[in-house]
Parts: C-alpha cells; structure tokens; sequence
C-alpha cells in the first residue's frame, strides 16, 4: 500500500453513500464528514452539502452507525479521514473543534454542527489578539 503524503491524514475516503458504512474497517481513529446530497449525478447543480462533522478516538464505523440510525434522514453521504497511529486523541479533538468553528456561524450548515464555540481556540484568539493589538 502506498504511503501517505499528508503529515496527520492516513487514508481517506469521500463521498460514500451512507449505506456503504458497514466497508469502514472497524477501530479507524480521525475525522468523519456528514454531507446531504442534492441534484442528480453528473447534473450541473449536482453537489453536497454540509452537514456535520465529528472525530472518532477509536471507531469512525460506529459514529457513522450511530448517525444513520438517529439522524439518517438528514444526511445522504459521508467522507473518513484516519489518522496516522501517532496522533493523539487530543489532536484529532483539535482538529475536530477548528473544523467545527470554522462551520459555526455557515447558515448552510446544518443545525446538527451547532455548538457553542471551541474554548481552546477561544483562549489562543483572545491571547493573540492581546499579543498582536497591543
């Protein structure tokens, strides 16, 4: 298998129908994306939309599982990104909370992706803006 370029990403899938969850090997550690498919295949306005993104500190499977059973009509297709062995959980939450305050305020964004903000990136903001504007 031929290595990855990427320093944090393994191996990445895109786009997966949401019924072809169960080819995800089991125990995949990264970052999953929710999309809503809209238009036909091959159709100029064919797309995905945003919906969600989450990390999975043991089981990418599983979250996408979970997803399908309690929130399955609001998502059509999904993309995995496994981390390389070597990072930690508390990068791929890392990852995770930046991606998501990067979505934050997106109307398009699905409500599923709400939250209150990433208090880490939080603290950094307000210490840069201190260093930097002051």
């Amino acid at each position: 298998m031929q290595r990855s370029e990427l320093r944090l990403i393994k191996h990445a899938l895109e786009y997966i129908p949401k019924d072809e969850f169960l080819s995800i090997p089991l125990g995949l550690r990264g970052i999953y994306v929710l999309y809503q498919k809209v238009g036909k295949k091959n159709a100029e306005s064919h797309h995905y939309n945003f919906v969600y993104i989450g990390m999975a500190s043991n089981n990418i499977r599983g979250r996408i599982r979970k997803h399908r059973e309690h929130k399955g009509d609001l998502w059509s297709h999904f993309s995995i990104f496994e981390v390389w062995d070597n990072i930690s959980d508390e990068e791929i939450a890392e990852l995770e909370g930046l991606f998501r305050h990067l979505y934050k305020f997106d109307s398009k964004a699905n409500a599923l992706n709400q939250q209150k903000g990433y208090a880490k990136l939080a603290r950094v903001k307000k210490q840069t803006e201190k260093e930097w504007y002051q």
